[in-house]
């Protein structure tokens, strides 16, 4: 075992990033290691998510690693009393995100499980009413969020508001928008985990029920037991082949070749049926466009519905594989037909009663599963991007009236340096003076750039600390898949040969060539049969799942959003591998397998 580490660093000694000195500066004072508490801190086992935050983050990004880490944390703790999980710490290092669970006093989870029966039992047997409800919930903020409208501060108060006697003036407007969309982005991550702890916990309640009673069941059997629901995540992908598909039955095809999003669009209005095209592609928009090449997380992620050449990219090669004559639909009945033969043949191993249980767990695994999925699409996408959406306009606005020199140097402060900004916009209105940020602000945020740059230059440790001998948390394992093998693989000082060993995430065997994707940016670079190789993947990749052959991700469990999606699109996928994004090299043949969770290396 001598090729074996003990221990990964402590966050006390991992180093800066050449020209990132005093990083810790750009980061609330609670999301950073602090060598006042550092017996406390080293005492726990962290992991790097970069699950849903694979690159550093600037400072104003943190709202969502604030709002998410406490809403899954709460729900856990304070609304479900999840019997043996508490919530999930969370700290920021060299930029990137580390979580480490929070368990429950061995002596207290008795205690807790029937108030958690209870409470999951009203959810459970309340489904459908209270997620229509969820739903109402959410979109009306994305429609109050939509009300809010940054301009810039009037010369004077207008003559009629002045008259009408309300006494105030637009600063009163401004600075209650901006905390108002803070409350509804605080009100949609709250929303975000009353669902999704539930959704984990059912399938992890007939996850454990088949382990008990089929004590050699492949974990994966048991997923593929629930793999072919209709999930939304992937809705625009799917409007996108249908409008491929119209496309070629119009005979408007030839409009796509080449060109813009704008000329494409020009092209088809003046074609014979073009306009009937555009009807569909103008009615599939809303909301399905609502969707980032990126996960939501990140202030700089792009939306299809603001870039429309990234769907148009998208539509045309569909266009293409369609006129090659590929396939391009999912294989949703095969993965029905493998479902119902997997669950076939382990139920037949069972009788009576205990058959009647099996069917009952899988059956409200099934109904809760769609959520584990769809709620990507309505807060991390749709909310979020109206929410960035809203941000950017703030932006330009407050670039408009010179505080700083580019909309986006607004992202390098925080939400609540921002207010104070605001606040001072609003007094050097006032008083006819000017803001003082016009003539300090600048140095600091070119400051704060470079420490950026200097961190996004680095790759993360996967891990801090010692781990706990057995890893056990329920939602690390499904979620991250931070297991206690893949911890073992990670603290290796070298892959064992030419083998990285993962999660068995999605069935199957393939070989081609390694495509290193870091970033959104880097998919267009990826090329038809090869593996993407990625810290971690967005289910909104979608449209080029079709053209690879494989995926391999750093970080990821059973129920992540890379296994679940390359499930249903029938490709092979290992997860948290630890270092594959690191280790491979873009160009090296490899061969993925998924059902044993392994990466060869054939070069």
């Amino acid at each position: 075992m001598d090729d074996v580490a003990a221990s990964f660093p402590s966050p006390f000694d991992v180093p800066s990033p050449e020209g990132a000195g005093g990083w810790q500066k750009i980061y609330p004072y609670y999301l950073v290691f602090n060598e006042k508490l550092r017996s406390k801190q080293e005492g726990s086992f962290w992991f790097c998510n970069s699950q849903q935050w694979p690159h550093p983050i600037r400072p104003f990004d943190a709202v969502c690693v604030d709002f998410a880490v406490k809403g899954v944390s709460q729900y856990n703790t304070r609304h479900l009393l999840v019997p043996p999980a508490n919530g999930l710490e969370v700290k920021i290092l060299n930029g990137y995100v580390y979580l480490s669970p929070v368990p429950v006093a061995p002596e207290d989870i008795a205690a807790r499980v029937p108030q958690f029966l209870e409470r999951a039992g009203h959810y459970y047997q309340n489904w459908t009413s209270l997620l229509d409800n969820w739903m109402t919930k959410v979109c009306t903020r994305i429609d109050e969020l939509e009300t809010v409208n940054f301009e810039a501060l009037p010369e004077a108060v207008p003559i009629e508001h002045f008259r009408s006697g309300d006494g105030r003036d637009a600063t009163t407007q401004l600075l209650n928008d901006y905390d108002r969309i803070f409350q509804f982005a605080h009100d949609v991550w709250q929303y975000h985990f009353e669902f999704l702890n539930l959704g984990y916990a059912a399938y992890l309640d007939f996850f454990i029920f088949c382990k008990q009673h089929f004590p050699n069941i492949p974990d994966l059997a048991v997923a593929r037991m629930v793999q072919g629901v209709d999930i939304d995540i992937l809705r625009p992908d799917d409007e996108l082949k249908k409008l491929s598909h119209l496309a070629l039955e119009l005979g408007i095809d030839s409009a796509f070749e080449s060109g813009s999003a704008d000329a494409v669009l020009a092209a088809v209005k003046e074609l014979p049926r073009g306009v009937q095209w555009i009807d569909a592609w103008t009615t599939a928009q809303q909301p399905w466009f609502n969707i980032t090449t990126g996960n939501g997380f990140y202030s700089r992620d792009r939306y299809w519905i603001e870039h429309l050449d990234i769907p148009i990219d998208f539509i045309r090669g569909y266009i293409r594989r369609l006129k090659n004559g590929e396939t391009i639909a999912r294989p949703t009945e095969a993965l029905i037909a493998e479902r119902n033969r997997i669950v076939a043949e382990y139920s037949e191993l069972l009788d009576g009663e205990v058959r009647e249980i099996f069917q009952g767990k899988l059956e409200l695994a099934r109904v809760v599963f769609p959520y584990v999925e769809n709620h990507a699409f309505y807060v991390e996408h749709w909310f979020m991007g109206t929410f960035w959406r809203k941000m950017r306009q703030l932006a330009r606005m407050l670039c408009g009236e010179g505080l700083w020199p580019n909309p986006d140097d607004m992202f390098y402060l925080t939400r609540n340096e921002l207010r104070d900004v605001l606040f001072d916009y609003a007094l050097g209105w006032a008083t006819g003076a000017g803001a003082v940020g016009h003539g300090v602000l600048g140095d600091e945020i070119a400051q704060r750039k470079k420490i950026v740059a200097a961190l996004e230059a680095e790759l993360p440790q996967p891990a801090l600390n010692r781990p706990p001998p057995v890893i056990t948390e329920p939602f690390t394992i499904m979620l991250w898949g931070i297991t206690s093998d893949t911890v073992a693989s990670w603290l290796r000082k070298e892959p064992t040969g030419n083998v990285l060993s993962g999660v068995a995430a999605s069935p199957g065997v393939a070989e081609g060539v390694a495509r290193i994707v870091r970033t959104e940016a880097d998919l267009e670079d990826v090329r038809d049969g090869d593996i993407l190789v990625s810290a971690v993947t967005a289910p909104t990749w979608a449209p080029i799942f079709g053209r690879i052959r494989a995926a391999v991700t750093d970080i990821g469990g059973m129920m992540s959003h890379a296994a679940i999606v390359c499930r249903e699109y029938g490709l092979p996928a290992v997860t948290a591998t630890g270092t594959a994004s690191k280790l491979i090299r873009a160009g090296q043949r490899l061969r993925v397998d998924g059902s044993r969770g392994e990466v060869t290396i054939l070069d």
